[in-house]
């Protein structure tokens, strides 16, 4: 279990890691709202605990991540009383894909002819294609901010990318990833 566990986690991280220009990054938001007056904010937990397959390290390098986007932004951590509340949610899934590779032979020929001679002819040519099939893991995070006055979803981002195992860049591509996925947010980061 402790295994599957880790690699799970691994795998994870690699939604963050160095091929995040194939990441594909989505967005939507209530059109009626100003995000502007939104200034404080609280983490309201990871959805149905999905955090479990993250280590401490990796969760605090999201959370500070995430801190950090939003400090850009203008706003400030209020665990008391915030304008918007926020979850997080991470699932990893195994996925398949289908490669075909095609190799054609021609179908025109040179060579000595019966009597002798050069001479060139046409025949029927082949084709022969190859299949190929392989397992991938595909992680998703999604990110939900709530309005604290009403208890509506406002805005929400979601990344999602073929996992590459690539443990020690962890550091650096985590916070690479949130920038990314908050670079949909309404408000633009200040400079």
């Amino acid at each position: 279990m402790k295994t599957i566990r880790n690699f799970i986690f691994t795998s994870i991280l690699v939604i963050m890691s160095n091929s995040l220009l194939f990441a594909q990054v989505k967005s939507d938001y209530d059109k009626e709202a100003d995000f502007t007056k939104y200034k404080t904010y609280k983490f309201l937990g990871w959805e149905e605990k999905s955090d479990q397959i993250l280590n401490d390290f990796d969760k605090k390098r999201l959370l500070e991540s995430f801190q950090k986007e939003l400090t850009a932004r203008g706003m400030t951590k209020d665990e008391s009383n915030p304008d918007v509340g926020i979850t997080l949610f991470i699932v990893v899934q195994q996925k398949t894909s289908t490669t075909a590779y095609t190799n054609y032979n021609g179908g025109m020929g040179y060579g000595y002819g019966r009597w002798g001679g050069w001479g060139a002819g046409y025949g029927m040519g082949s084709s022969t294609t190859t299949y190929s099939e392989d397992d991938y893991l595909e992680g998703t995070i999604v990110i939900d901010f709530y309005d604290e006055s009403t208890k509506k979803l406002v805005w929400q981002g979601i990344m999602t990318k073929e996992v590459v195992e690539n443990p020690k860049k962890r550091e650096k591509s985590i916070p690479k990833a949130v920038n990314k996925l908050m670079y949909k947010y309404p408000v633009k980061r200040e400079k």
